[in-house]
This record gives structure tokens, sequence and C-alpha cells, in this order.
């Protein structure tokens, strides 16, 4: 069983669509308990993407 990302800090962001918690979409949030383990192991995959902090989301300024 793969441990849900909510961190009990359920607010959506109106500009991005995004839980100010765990940064899912309200879809991603609903769908969580009907995914498989590779499913939601791929969603928690997409949110490290999402983190603000990820190499993935720096911008390069050099």
């Amino acid at each position: 069983m793969v441990k849900s990302p909510c961190i009990n800090i359920c607010r959506m962001d109106e500009r991005t669509g995004l839980c100010v918690g765990c940064l899912r979409t309200i879809d991603e949030i609903a769908a969580w308990a009907r995914m498989s383990d590779d499913e939601q192991r791929a969603l928690l995959g997409a949110l490290a993407q999402r983190q603000p902090n990820s190499a993935a989301t720096k911008v390069s300024h050099g």
C-alpha cells in the first residue's frame, strides 16, 4: 500500500488548481483510493516534479 501524499493542509490554490498541501489536483485527490499501487507511485513521481524546489522546476539564471 502506497502512503497518501496528503499532509492535512487541504486548500486548493485557485491560480494553479493544485492543493497547497500535497500539490494534487482535485481529480487526483478523488481518484487516489481507486488507483493501483503503480498508478499511485507514478503520481507521486509527478508530484515530485511539481515541487517548487525540485530540480525540474528551477530556472537557470547563469
